[in-house]
């Protein structure tokens, strides 16, 4: 058996969707497929495009943490809740940011607390709150971001 008796015999083996198969691969691709292809060959260039564009327009400025008391104390059940407002304004992310929050008064600590947020990105706010059993109107209150680390 020569070769071209070979492969003749093979093509009549095949099953007829194997057959058809055979014949789209050759065929090429329709006209739906090549639409699905460039949608998402858009779509692919256009995230890689914007991650470029990001790191290469975006400063690395290392963070810049910012924290303020914003909103109004409020009072329960015998606790006082002081709202506050973390930005990070750098180019960088920070992480294990670490703030706290101290009541003085004549100069002495009367209360404190502390908190961590587990990530800051650039750009971006969190809001949360400290609690104290001491009236904070009524003392001198200090906000501040002790630490971070970069990731």
């Amino acid at each position: 058996m020569n070769s071209q008796e070979l492969k003749d015999s093979v093509e009549e083996r095949r099953s007829p969707e194997q057959s058809d198969a055979k014949s789209n691969r050759t065929r090429g691709r329709s006209l739906p497929e090549w639409c699905t292809f460039a949608i998402a060959l858009f779509l692919v260039g256009t995230v890689i495009g914007l991650v470029i564009y990001d790191g290469l327009t975006q400063p690395a400025d290392p963070p810049i943490l910012s924290i303020t008391s914003e909103g109004l104390i409020r009072e329960e059940y015998g606790q006082f809740y002081v709202p506050f407002r973390i930005v990070n304004r750098g180019g960088e992310t920070a992480s294990s940011v670490r703030i706290s929050a101290k009541l003085l008064e004549k100069g002495e600590i009367r209360e404190s607390g502390n908190q961590q947020i587990d990530f800051l990105s650039r750009g971006e706010t969190k809001e949360g709150a400290f609690i104290f059993s001491l009236d904070p109107r009524k003392s001198d209150l200090i906000l501040r971001v002790t630490g971070y680390q970069i990731p």
